[in-house]
C-alpha cells in the first residue's frame, strides 16, 4: 500500500487531471483474511446482451481485513478507505468521476451495518454515486453468474456461509456467524478441530493421529505442549485456518482423524447450501428443478487425492439433484464491480 503525504488518503487527487471518458466503478470485496478493490469504466460495450471478454479491469489494489468484527469498525473503515483510493489512484481516477461503488464486506449481517456503512461511504463520495453495501457473499455470488443474483452462493475459506436468492428477490442465508458459533466447515473450523485431536491424543482421550507430527513440524513446534502457546499467542482466525492444507495432505496420506475432519467439514458445508435451498424453493415445490451454485474459498479448490468441493456438490446432489456447480472466472471484486455497474446501468436506463 502506497503511503500518502502527511497522511491524507486522498492527497492524491490533486494531481489527478479528470477527463469525460464515462467515469469509472469501484468493486470492493472484503474478507477476514483480505480485502480486494478493483475499478473498471463505467462506459463498456454490451454485444447481444454480453459484456466483453476479458473484461476491463482499469486497477487492482489489495489490503488487509476489513471485517470489523475481527478488527473493530475504525481499523475497518481506514484500510476500506486507503484500498479505494489506491485503486483510484492507480487508474489515475478520482472521486469525481466515480460512478457507483459496491462494498460487499464479511460482517455486514444486518441492514444496521449496510446504513451505517451506507452513511459513511456518503460522506466520502459525491452525492451523485450510487452506492451499495453487502455481505461479501454476495460479490461472490456475482462473481459466478456475472452480475446476476440468482441461485445460492457457498464460500469456505478462513471463514463459510451460503448466501441465496430466489427469482423474487428474496434472500436467506446460513452459517457465517464466526467460529465461535459454529462455521465447522470453514478453513478455520477444519484447522481448529485438528488442534483439537492433536491434544486429545496427546492427553490419552482421543486417537493417535499422524495430525500430531505433520502439524508440529509445519509449525516447528517440538511438542503438542507447545502448540497451546503457539495457538494463544495469536488466535487471528486467518493464522488457524493456514493449516488446513495440513490437514488435507494428512488425510490424503490415510490418516483417519484427518478424514473424518474433513467428511465432517463437508458435510456441514452441504447443510448449509440446503438450507438456504429450502428456505428460498430454488429447485421448485417438486425439489428436482436447477439451481446455480457458485463456490469460493480455498477449501473447496480441488486436492489431489481430497476434494471437499466435489465432497459438498455430492452430499447436495442426493436431495437436490438439479444443483449446478459454478467455478466463477472472475474474482469476487469483479462480482462486487459488476453489481454495481447493473445498478448503474438500470438507473440510467429508467
Amino acid at each position: 500500500m502506497k503511503s500518502y503525504g502527511n497522511g491524507g488518503i486522498w492527497d492524491f487527487e490533486a494531481k489527478i487531471l479528470v477527463d469525460g471518458d464515462g467515469g469509472v466503478i469501484l468493486g470492493l470485496d472484503g474478507g477476514t483474511t483480505s480485502t480486494v478493490c478493483v475499478c473498471m469504466p463505467a462506459a463498456m460495450p454490451v454485444v447481444a446482451g454480453c459484456l466483453p471478454e476479458p473484461l476491463p479491469i482499469l486497477s487492482r489494489a489489495i489490503a488487509g481485513c476489513t471485517n470489523h468484527n475481527s478488527i473493530g469498525e475504525n481499523a475497518a473503515r481506514e484500510t476500506l478507505e486507503k484500498v479505494m483510493a489506491q485503486a483510484l489512484s492507480d487508474a489515475h481516477a478520482n472521486r469525481s468521476v466515480v460512478r457507483a461503488v459496491c462494498l460487499a464486506v464479511s460482517g455486514v449481517n444486518h441492514p444496521s451495518d449496510q446504513e451505517r456503512i451506507q452513511d459513511w461511504l456518503r460522506a466520502i463520495f459525491p452525492s451523485h454515486v450510487k452506492l451499495l453495501v453487502e455481505n461479501d457473499a454476495v460479490a461472490a455470488m456475482a462473481s459466478g453468474t456475472m452480475g446476476k443474483l440468482h441461485g445460492c452462493v457457498l464460500i469456505a475459506g478462513t471463514g463459510t456461509i451460503a448466501y441465496g436468492y430466489n427469482e423474487d428477490g428474496r434472500k436467506a442465508r446460513a452459517a457465517g456467524a464466526g467460529p465461535i458459533l459454529g462455521d465447522w466447515g470453514s478453513g478455520y473450523g477444519i484447522a481448529a478441530q485438528a488442534l483439537t485431536a492433536i491434544v486429545r491424543a496427546h492427553d490419552g482421550r482421543g486417537p493417535q493421529t499422524k495430525l500430531t507430527y505433520n502439524i508440529l513440524k509445519s509449525l516447528d513446534l517440538a511438542s503438542p505442549d507447545e502448540l497451546i502457546g503457539w495457538t494463544y499467542a495469536d488466535p487471528s482466525w486467518a493464522r488457524i485456518a493456514a493449516l488446513v492444507p495440513v490437514v488435507v495432505s494428512s488425510a490424503e496420506n490415510g490418516d483417519e482423524v484427518a478424514n473424518k475432519i474433513l467428511h465432517h467439514s463437508a458435510l456441514e458445508l452441504a447443510d448449509s447450501v440446503k438450507a438456504v435451498v429450502q428456505r428460498l424453493s430454488l429447485c421448485g415445490e417438486d425439489g428436482k428443478g436447477s439451481f446455480p451454485l457458485v463456490m469460493v474459498g480455498g477449501v473447496l479448490e480441488g486436492n489431489k487425492g481430497w476434494d471437499i468441493g466435489k465432497e459438498v456438490v455430492k452430499h447436495i446432489s442426493k436431495v437436490y439433484p438439479g444443483v449446478q456447480p459454478i467455478q466463477p472466472k472472475v474474482e469476487p471484486a469483479v462480482g462486487a464491480a459488476l453489481l454495481a455497474w447493473n445498478c448503474f446501468m438500470e438507473e440510467l436506463t429508467n
